[in-house]
């Protein structure tokens, strides 16, 4: 999506543009659906799981970490938690529910099948169809629709993403909110490689394909990513270090997952000042903006809009324009993308709407 010909000055974080923002449709395409579990959500989780349950001070202190690795215990400490189907449908509406508040009009969110299969070695079905009664309900109530992509763990390996790759298709079948597939995890100790062969055995079943690349690593992940087929990049972090990579990306016209708040708080990006974003955004990057873990990292993706604005100098027809490309990135059928693009496009412009 275009921006309009006409220049506006720079959006600044204000009351005004919070509601301008919060009202403007938009898509989220990097969303983990256990890192959107509040602290408060995660000790009732406890009450109902756990022998010696969280109190509240636990939980938040679990949200508190520095790094990459505390992150991913902080994570993994709420799948653990996450054990009937009746979890699944709580956060999953309650996930909803939060969408709707920051404007969000469509997600595609990624669920840790690999972390259900390695760690708790339990069949997923039963989750999954908690997960789509929450689904529902929050469509009915919220207006919100969701899909789903099934996220393998890259350093649990290529025999356990197998695992979660086939079940998606195998699931696909039954359940059209299944869209794609995904492998996240620490890129650090295992790249897109090894995954080559289950990437083109999922696109053959007619699953969609996306990568968390360059998160941790350099402009080496995101291009072992590209080459083994994914259609949409995670985070890409690095791919500033590479200008033939960022060619390629604007060239080729991969949708970049951005999530800023969240690379500054896993330490990935030193300062929230040094992010690319709106260098990606100026070289012709296919730029989408997303939360990734709200919960964890304090951010919606209302949010994430107002930081672009706020830190870096993004308009508001730069934001109109972040939410038409989510739109065009996403993996709905042709038919609501263009609803969704004409919806932005009739949205009143924030000079209008402040008055």
């Amino acid at each position: 999506m275009h921006a309009r010909p006409h220049s506006p000055s720079p959006a600044t974080d204000d009351a005004a543009l919070a509601q301008w923002v919060r009202g403007l449709p938009k898509a989220e395409l990097h969303l983990h659906l256990e890192g959107t579990v509040a602290p408060e959500t995660l000790v009732s989780l406890s009450r109902r799981n756990d022998e010696e349950p969280l109190t509240l001070d636990a939980a938040q202190s679990l949200y508190r970490y520095t790094d990459f690795t505390g992150f991913l215990l902080a994570f993994k400490a709420i799948t653990e938690r996450l054990r009937t189907p009746e979890d699944y449908e709580e956060i999953t509406y309650a996930m909803m529910r939060g969408l709707r508040a920051a404007g969000v009009a469509h997600a595609e969110v990624y669920v840790s099948v690999g972390v259900v299969y390695y760690w708790r070695r339990i069949e997923f079905e039963p989750l999954f169809a908690g997960m789509e009664r929450g689904r529902m309900r929050g469509e009915h109530d919220f207006g919100v629709s969701v899909l789903w992509i099934f996220d393998a763990v890259r350093h649990f390996g290529p025999e356990e993403a197998a695992r979660v790759f086939r079940k998606a298709a195998e699931m696909q079948a039954l359940h059209s909110s299944i869209v794609g597939i995904g492998v996240g995890g620490d890129e650090r100790r295992t790249g897109a490689e090894p995954f080559r062969d289950l990437y083109a055995e999922a696109r053959q079943a007619g699953l969609h394909l996306t990568a968390h690349a360059g998160e941790t690593v350099g402009p080496e992940g995101i291009w072992s990513a590209i080459n083994i087929g994914a259609e949409r990049l995670g985070h890409a972090l690095s791919a500033e270090r590479d200008d033939e990579l960022i060619e390629v990306l604007a060239q080729k016209q991969i949708p970049l997952e951005i999530c800023i708040t969240s690379n500054v708080r896993t330490g990935c990006c030193v300062k929230v000042e040094d992010h690319p974003v709106r260098n990606y955004f100026d070289r012709g990057l296919m730029v989408t903006l997303n939360s990734d873990d709200p919960a964890l990292f304090g951010s919606d993706l209302a949010e994430e809009y107002l930081l672009a604005s706020r830190v870096f100098g993004f308009t508001a027809e730069h934001l109109r324009e972040l939410a038409g490309n989510s739109v065009e990135a996403s993996l709905l059928p042709p038919a609501r993308k263009l609803q969704l693009l004409r919806q932005i496009e009739q949205y009143p412009d924030f000079e209008d709407r402040a008055r």
